[in-house]
């Protein structure tokens, strides 16, 4: 089971840390994406971590801008979302795929949680 929270309403310019708390299973074995869909728009990624943390990828629209990052303590997946824009706004969802190996492909992700709404508007 996956559970996103920190959604919320945010100005531009604006930050917010996004949090996956997965249960069930343990994030040393699967590697876990954010996804996000905006009103009318397919779901599009948007960072993903390996299930041994060391390798992360982002889609271009939010590199330099976000940052994902994973406590397998808490086993907890965070994104921190800075210099927010309008067009960032979407729900977003997590997503875990049963391989440590980390994918960009939406297909590729077996369990999703229930999405959190993001809103980047003045």
């Amino acid at each position: 089971q996956l559970v996103e929270s920190g959604g919320g309403l945010v100005q531009p310019g604006g930050s917010l840390r996004l949090s996956c708390v997965v249960s069930g299973f343990s994030l040393d074995y699967y590697a876990i994406a954010w996804f996000r869909q905006a009103p009318g728009k397919e779901r599009e990624f948007v960072a993903t971590v390996s299930g041994d943390g060391g390798t992360v990828h982002y889609a271009d629209s939010v590199k330099g801008r976000f940052t994902i990052s994973r406590d397998a303590g808490k086993n907890t997946v965070s994104l921190d979302m800075n210099s927010l824009k309008s067009e960032d706004t979407a729900v977003y969802y997590c997503a875990s795929r049963t391989s440590w190996i980390s994918s960009v492909h939406l297909g590729t992700y077996d369990y999703w949680g229930q999405g959190t709404q993001v809103t980047v508007s003045s």
